[in-house]
Order: structure tokens, then sequence, then C-alpha cells
């Protein structure tokens, strides 16, 4: 069984990965989740737990998790690190190398292949700094799927919407095939 580490930004879109953890335990795929503070704003731990079958972390700082070096564990377990929804912020601190909270520390940590499936308005999606930022990402191996184009929450058309869970599901499944 092959296994993800599923990162849930912070952005309208997180209530897809709700489908996108239900596509992946259908395909036989186990899904451990790591929720940043924002990501926690539109979806709940106990969803992602629920849906997932394993605990939800969302802090760098709990005690019991961190004794045992839990971010280094987590970002080791997993056969691919997914980011869906990857909002700009979270997609400038990956560029960066910021290692800032529990995300953001795995996702340095890692030594496994990244898949980042990018959620955004139109705007910040079109903007100079993110798509320098995507190309830093895409430059140092990262996977980084083009956003859908499409109606946005906010009111906006054009590209910029998180890809479908389904689409999603397939990268996932085209990389762990190749890994």
């Amino acid at each position: 069984m092959s296994r993800v580490l599923l990162i849930v930004g912070g952005g309208i879109a997180a209530y897809k990965a709700c489908e996108l953890i239900r596509l992946m335990r259908k395909a036989d795929i186990s899904v451990r989740c790591v929720v940043t503070e924002a990501g926690a704003q539109f979806v709940t731990p106990m969803t992602l737990a629920a849906l997932s079958e394993t605990p939800v972390h969302t802090s760098l700082w709990d005690l019991k998790d961190e004794a045992e070096m839990g971010h280094i564990q987590l970002s080791r377990e997993a056969d691919l690190v997914v980011v869906a929804p990857a909002t700009a912020d979270l997609i400038a601190k990956m560029a960066q190398g910021l290692a800032s909270d529990l995300a953001t520390t795995l996702l340095l940590a890692t030594d496994k292949p990244v898949l980042a499936a990018p959620a955004m308005n139109v705007r910040m999606w079109l903007h100079p700094a993110t798509q320098r930022n995507i190309a830093t990402l895409r430059a140092d191996g990262i996977t980084v799927m083009a956003p859908d184009e499409g109606p946005m929450a906010c009111g906006e058309f054009g590209p910029g919407r998180l890809p479908e869970p389904e689409a999603i599901l397939a990268a996932i499944q085209d990389i762990l095939g190749r890994a």
C-alpha cells in the first residue's frame, strides 16, 4: 500500500481535500494529514482524521510527536508528499526554503517526491512573484500541477482553481507508479 502525506493549506479550496482523501483511500492509498493553521480555518482536523482514519498533525510544537522528532518521521514514512491546496503563501515559503511551521518544516526535511496542487485568486496566480516561485519549485524537482481555469469563490474568472480531486489523484498515481 502506498503512503501519502497530505498537507492541507489554507484557502477555500481546502474542502476539496476531503474528497481527495476519500478517493485516495478508495484507491488503496494510505493517507496521513498535516493541516496548516490557515487550513484548519476551512476544514477541521477532526474531519480529516475521520476520512483518513489516521491522526491529523497540526503543530510543530506537539510534545509527544516532537519528542520523537515527528516532523522527520512524517517526512520519511510517506512515499509521496502532496500539498493541496498549495496557496500562494505556502508556495512562497516552499520556494524560499522556510521552515516556520510543521508543514514547511517537513517539506524541507523530506527526501520524498513532492506534488503541489495550486489554488489561489487568478491575480495571485499570474503575479510575477508567484510565477518565479513556481519556476523555483519546478527547478528544485517539485511537481507543480497547472491550476484549473474557471469561476472562483471571489467572483473572478481565470486560472487559479484547485485541480479537481480526480486529476490530483491521477497525478499521485502517476508519480507513485514511477517511484
